[in-house]
Parts: C-alpha cells; structure tokens; sequence
C-alpha cells in the first residue's frame, strides 16, 4: 500500500526539521502562530485544520496535540469560544509568579521588561513558582503594569513542607517556604497521624482557585521541630527541588559504565598530551573545566576544554529529562544535590586527573589587549595533568612558595603563561568598564557531630580570578559562535537598571558628592567609574551595596541583548555542563553545527528556547533561595549558643521598622527593631537608605557600624534579634543630623519655654471662647427642639 503523504507547507522554514522528526509531519509551531497572527482573530480548530489542508483522522489528531502543547507552553490561548489567540497579542503576557509574604505578587515576563503586579485577589489563585497568562489590565496606583489572570499554563508546587496546626479538628499545614502564601488545608482522613506543632511534607491534591484555598494530604512527618540535620530535607521540599532519581535515570547512567569507551574516541582531536590541568576549590569533586595557556609570538594560546556532557545525555532521553527538570545542581553547605547522577557528575564526565576524559575544547588566540582574535570549537579526548587547588595555584605563582613549584615543576611555565594572560584579561575587563563588585562569601564548617562549628569568610585570591577570566573568555567565544551560526540558543543576559532605581541611586549619590554619568541610560563603565571615584573613601562599602541593589538579576533567553555588569555584547554559558542546563543546551548547538548540521534542522527552535530559557531562569533562583534558606537556619543554630553576648556589626539594611545588622567576622543577619532604638519617632528615608531620629536628630544610616547583644534567636521562623548596645559610627561622620546654626542648645530650650507659655495663654483664650460659643449653640438648640415640639419634624426623622 503506498505511503499517506502529510500536509507540509512550502513557506514553513522548519518544514525539514519537522520531517526528519515525524513520519507524518505536520505544520510547526512557528507556522501556526504566523498563521494565528496573520488572521488577526482568533481560529477555531476547525478553522486552523482547514487553513492546513488536514483532511484526515490522523493529521487532525497530530494538530490537536499540537495545540494541546501550545496552549500548555503558553504559546497561545483559548478562549471561551473556543478559539485559539497567540500569547503576544491582546495584552497577554505569559510568564512565572513571583509571590510575597503579604499575598500580592509578580508575573516575570518570558520575554523580559517590566514585572506585571498582581494583586491579592488574583494570587488567592496561585502560588510561588506557577507559570501563567495574565492580561494586563493597567497601571496601578504606583505606576507599576497590573494584570489578571488569564490561564494557569503549570503548577509549581505538587509538595509543600511545613508545621502542621490543628485546632478544632481543622487542620491546616503552614508552608515553610514564606513566599507560599497560602496554608494548605489537609481533610481529617488525610492527615496521615501527623501531630499538631509537627513538621510534614503534604502532596497538594487540590490547586488553589479564587474561591478555595488549596487541599492537601501528609505524605511524609519529617519530625517534631526544626531538628540539626533536617535543614536540607526542608529546604529541598519547601522549594520543590528534585533530589531522588528514577528508576529509569539511574539505570541509565550505570549503562554508560564507568571508562570512555574506545569507539568514543575516534574521529576527535587528541589533546591527551597538552598539560591540561583543572583548578577549583578544596572541596569540589565535579570538575568541568581544564585549561592550557603558552604565549606564540604576538598573542596568548588559550584553551580551554570542559567535560563533553552532551556526548552522554541525549534529547529527550531519561537523563536529558531530568537534568532538565532540576535545572541546575544545588551547593548547600555540606552536602551537593546534582543535576547529573554522582556516576556521570563525578565519575564519567568529570576531568578526573590522569584519565580519559571527552571534551568540548574552545581554543582562542587572545592579542596582548585582551581582545579576542579568532576562536574555534571541536571534540577533543583529553587527560587532566594534575588536579591543582586554588591555594596551591596561589602558592606558585603569587606567594612563589618554592615547595610548590618544585612539587609540579612540569606544569609551572604553563601556569606563569595562564598568569601573564590573566593580567592582560583583568586590564580588558577594566577598560571596558566591567562592573567589580568586591562582596565577601561565607563558608561554614562543621564538627565531627554535623553541627556548625565555624564561620568563615571565602578568600578569593589571583587563582579564582584567574579561571574566572579564562571561563568568561570562553563564553564570550561561544556566545558570538551561536549568534553569528544564527543557531537557536540560550544566552546568559544581565539587563541594565531600571529607570526608577537609576533616580534613587543618582539621589543617594549626590548627597555624598558623587554622581553617576550617562544620562537616561547609563552604561557599565559609567557604574565602574563612580565605584573607582569612591575608591578609599570610608563610605565605599556603602555606595557599592546601593548600587548593586539597583541592578536586575540575569536570565536565560534566546535574545543576545548582552551583560550589563560584565559590559559584554555577546555571553553564553558554556563552561558547567555537567551542573547547569543551559551550558548542555549551548554545548548541542555548537555540536550540531561544526559536526555540519544546519540551524534550521536543528531540535530546537526559538519558542523551545524561551521555554526551557524561563524554566532555567526559575530552577536557578529556586537554588538560591533554597540555599539561602538553609544558611540562615546553620547561622540560627549557631547564634543560639551566642544569646547574651555583644558583637560589632554592619547595618546592611534599612526598613521603615528596623534596621538588619550582619556580625563582623560571623556573617549572622539578625534585626534591631525600632522598639529597641531610643525612645524616639523615628522617620523612614527610603533614599538615603536610613531612619532619623526626629527628637534626637540620631541616624541609623546603611553601612554604618554598631555594637549589638543578642537578645533572641528563633530557629523556626529563622529569625535573629539584636539590642544595639552604642550609637552607631558612621564612615560619614557623626551619626546626629546637624541643628540649626546659630543658636546654642541653652537659646533653643529658653525660646522653647518662651513659645510654650505663648502657647499656653492663647490655649486659655481659645478656651474662654469655646465657651461661650458652645452657650450660644446650646441655647439655639433649645429653641429649634421648641419648634419641632410646635409641630416641626427633626431631620434625623426625615431620614430615617
């Protein structure tokens, strides 16, 4: 029987890719939104089946899958008519849920701009996470776009962890998560045993709708409190991390065995005898990243080879799918939770010393200006030299410790060269007027009872900036490669401040003598240059945290439109395949196209970007809250071995009701309330970033030092209390507002004294006339009740 031939059309610019991947291809997604768009109203199925020409059972069914997909990915919507509209039409936005604490919350465009305000009514449909379609409906009273929503394209949350609270015989779990604004209510026959005051992971069984809170039911009792131990099992349910692996996943990873395989390697570059080496931290067991520098006449060989991942983890296999529903692998302190499998994140695809190893290499010829000169990828096998630490790269080639250089003779002349590159690297970037924020990371360290022991601030030395400058060269080469390929791909985008936040940061600015260049769109050298102008000054530290909160955080899109804070053009992650997605995405791109493939045949295609780019966006921040999260608890736990006791501190933060201190070599964050300040009114200036005293004139100003005592340490809510203990010492001089010149304090108390008694004889007259006005209105009362008694009706009456 001859084959039924599909309905393709010839204008379809994916129409090969859609045959190489379907035995009866169908229109692709990119057609059916020009169609949708070209209409201008929307189409029923019927109509878009039509317009395609399916005229069978079988291609019908294939659109309507299709469509079934779209509207999942938010891609279009359908009405109530039942018919299909494209999501960037009619003012629908499609993006994730940012929740708040207070209930309200944001919609973060897939497409970037301005966040869409969501207000209470319409997040009592939602939670932390969801991706939705809103609507936008205006502005809001701030200024801000608001919406409604639309369509709940995916729920985030299938587990919430929390204390269970019964009273009644209600009961109700409390999210852990604070952005989970929503308790979840768990039926009697689902409370699984579980305990009032206890903690519990429940699986929602019910999503929220405007009308009904969301249902769950006690899937697992973790324990009565927040016990040591427990912080990381919290954290991973409380944020909807995936830590346990399928089946399928794992069976997998054990199938692709544990040594490159001979059939591998053929038809790659050997670099098995270049002195490759990796350079990381102590305590790192993935290792992604190797790197070879040497100087050839007027330019710096660089090359740079990171673990070939996408040789190992195919698209849509078991191990694709949830190295992409993790999104990234999460650090918490202790203990790892991997994208990859320990098999391949730590055995078959790290560049272990002295080991086969495939490898996607970038070698670049960089000029004695840093500039990049030429670039080109390929596959590579490769064997690290040497497993090289931070410190010990430190130890050669800053501090030139003898032993060291003895112990990896060999590797030294390589590691001057990677040096000397460095510098040449570091010039670049500060001439370009990358942004340098100099922020101090904490390590905690714990004792042999799993409890924390110390807190100690991460040294970082010309060997992390060494690899960093290397890393950022590489991503620079890969991100110009795919855009010039003009290959469907995710890069790593950093917008510039927005408008508003531009405004209080040039205010704040100038009240220290200090402004900010550029105009209404300032670039990041304009940023660099007021950095360097603050330079020494005592309020530097102060000036550096404003303007880093006024920047926006990174994302992941198929748009190239740059990184702000590295003041780049083109930047891409490539580097971490084995611990972030979107370095795999970028690493098939470049695959595809050296091994011969064109863009268009490629497996993905922009809206895959923008979906797999926003989920990325997602996972990436989901890790550092949960991370963040988990740090705060360590701290909390060891702060209450410290209540009574007084520290120095930083005012980091400034709120209209206290002020957050960080303890100076602990890096603890606990809140001095403003009950605890002086008996004063104390007004909140939100661009000065300080509260001001308004009898005493005292300023508790960001960035200030002041000595607290601990007063309170609350573990569940994760929460430190401090009493300051002095006044607080400003790098900008005195901590009291200046009064007014030319009177003494003893002028101001007696002209006080002389306006008091002024004061007090003008009350005694307002009096006496109160007096008698409140006679006369009595008397006129009197005489109306009179009248009504004559016959006249009161007004209340009337009324009523």
């Amino acid at each position: 029987m001859a084959r039924r031939r599909s309905r393709l059309p010839a204008s379809d610019p994916h129409a090969a890719r859609e045959a190489r991947k379907y035995e009866r291809p169908i229109a692709s997604r990119d057609y059916i939104l020009g169609l949708l768009h070209d209409r201008g109203e929307p189409m029923s199925y019927e109509e878009i089946a039509a317009e395609l020409g399916l005229d069978d059972d079988e291609l019908r069914e294939a659109l309507r899958r299709r469509l079934v997909a779209m509207v999942r990915d938010g891609q279009v919507l359908l009405n109530r008519r039942e018919g299909y509209v494209p999501v960037d039409s009619q003012n629908l936005v499609r993006g994730r849920v940012i929740a708040h604490p207070d209930g309200f919350g944001f919609v973060v465009a897939d497409e970037g701009g301005e966040d869409i305000f969501l207000g209470a009514r319409e997040m009592r449909a939602l939670l932390h996470g969801d991706r939705v379609v809103v609507r936008v409906t205006g502005l809001d009273r701030r200024g801000r776009r608001e919406g409604a929503l639309a369509e709940v394209l995916e729920r985030a949350n299938q587990t919430v962890v929390g204390r269970i609270q019964s009273d009644a015989g209600v009961h109700i779990l409390v999210p852990d998560n604070k952005r989970m604004h929503q308790d979840i209510l768990i039926p009697s026959e689902h409370i699984d045993g579980a305990a009032h005051g206890q903690i519990a992971v429940a699986e929602i069984l019910e999503q929220p709708t405007h009308r009904r809170q969301p249902v769950g039911r006690v899937r697992e009792v973790l324990g009565d409190r927040l016990q040591p131990g427990m912080e990381v099992d919290i954290a991973l349910n409380s944020h909807g991390i995936p830590h346990e692996w399928p089946g399928e996943v794992e069976a997998a990873a054990a199938a692709l065995g544990t040594e490159v395989r001979e059939a591998h390697k053929e038809g790659r570059k050997d670099l098995r005898s270049l002195p490759l080496v990796t350079i990381d931290g102590e305590d790192a067991r993935d290792f992604d990243d190797a790197v070879f520098c040497e100087r050839r006449g007027d330019h710096w060989r660089l090359i740079v080879a990171i673990a070939d991942v996408s040789s190992y983890v195919e698209p849509d296999s078991a191990l694709d799918r949830e190295a992409g529903r993790r999104g990234t692998s999460v650090y918490f302190p202790g203990r790892v939770v991997p994208m990859l499998p320990e098999a391949l994140s730590n055995g078959l695809c790290s560049l272990n010393p002295q080991v086969d190893r495939l490898c996607l290499a970038c070698e670049m010829q960089i000029d004695d200006r840093g500039a990049i000169r030429r670039s080109r990828f390929f596959e590579a096998v490769m064997r690290s030299h040497a497993r090289l630490t931070y410190t010990e790269v430190a130890a050669m080639l800053v501090e030139r410790d003898r032993r060291a250089r003895d112990r990896h003779a060999s590797l030294v002349p390589h590691l001057e060269s990677l040096h000397g590159l460095f510098k040449v690297l570091h010039k670049a970037r500060r001439r370009r007027g990358a942004i340098d924020f100099d922020t101090v990371e904490a390590q905690i360290r714990f004792d042999a009872d799993g409890r924390v022991h110390t807190i100690e601030p991460v040294e970082r030395n010309d060997a992390h900036r060494l690899i960093e400058e290397c890393m950022i060269a590489a991503n620079v080469a890969a991100a110009r490669y795919l855009y010039k390929q003009r290959m469907p791909a995710l890069y790593r985008v950093h917008p510039g401040p927005p408008a508003d936040r531009l405004e209080d940061v040039r205010t704040f600015l100038a009240e220290r003598g200090l402004s900010l260049g550029g105009g209404d769109d300032p670039r990041p050298e304009h940023f660099a240059a007021t950095l360097r102008a603050a330079g020494e000054r005592a309020d530097a530290h102060l000036i550096q945290t404003v303007m880093l909160r006024s920047m926006e955080r990174a994302v992941y899109q198929p748009e190239c439109s740059g990184h702000f804070g590295l003041a780049l053009e083109h930047y891409a992650h490539f580097t971490s395949p084995i611990r972030r997605y979107p370095d795999l995405l970028v690493h098939r791109a470049i695959r595809h196209r050296i091994r011969g493939g064109k863009p268009q045949e490629y497996d993905y295609d922009h809206g895959d970007m923008v979906r797999i780019g926003d989920h990325c966006s997602m996972t990436e921040r989901r890790a550092d809250e949960a991370t963040r999260d988990v740090e705060t608890v360590f701290k909390c736990e060891y702060m209450q071995d410290h209540v009574g006791s007084e520290f120095d501190g930083i005012i980091t933060g400034v709120t209209s009701f206290g002020v957050f201190v960080v303890l100076e070599g602990m890096y603890a964050e606990g809140l001095v309330h403003i009950t605890s300040l002086d008996r004063d009114y104390y007004r909140f200036d939100p661009v000065g970033h300080c509260l001001v005293g308004e009898r005493s004139g005292r300023v508790y100003r960001l960035g200030d030092s002041l000595r607290v005592r601990v007063v309170r340490v609350d573990i569940d809510d994760r929460k430190i209390d401090f009493d300051p203990v002095s006044e607080p010492v400003s790098p900008l001089g005195p901590s009291r507002k200046k009064k007014a010149s030319g009177q003494s304090a003893s002028k101001k108390r007696g002209a006080k004294k002389k306006a008091g008694k002024k004061a007090g004889s003008k009350k005694v007259a307002a009096k006496k006339r109160g007096a008698k006005k409140h006679a006369a209105k009595k008397h006129g009362a009197k005489k109306k009740a009179s009248a009504r008694g004559r016959g006249g009706r009161s007004r209340t009456r009337r009324r009523g």
